[in-house]
């Protein structure tokens, strides 16, 4: 069994309060569900409307499964339309 995270911080540039943060991350989050099997969880930078710290995190029987889905999430992240990619890290578990 092989786990992967990836990290990734982003700014809203166009929000101006939590209620449109949390649209934009909400998008996010079903775009990525939708498409994957992978969890997703707003992990820092809550209290703040226009930065958000993501998680995102995927389980599979081999490692390269694993490595794809980030590569992926990392990619749908580098196209964002309603956000910035400040910041991208995959962490081994």
């Amino acid at each position: 069994m092989h786990i992967s995270l990836l990290r990734a911080t982003i700014a809203i540039p166009d929000a101006h309060s939590i209620k449109e943060k949390r649209r934009v991350v909400k998008a996010l989050r079903e775009r990525v569900s939708a498409r994957m099997n992978i969890s997703v969880a707003e992990v820092g930078q809550q209290e703040l409307w226009n930065r958000a710290d993501l998680a995102f995190v995927t389980v599979a029987a081999q490692k390269e499964v694993t490595e794809k889905r980030l590569s992926a999430i990392a990619k749908l992240l580098e196209e964002g339309r309603d956000f910035v990619l400040l910041e991208l890290k995959t962490e081994p578990l």
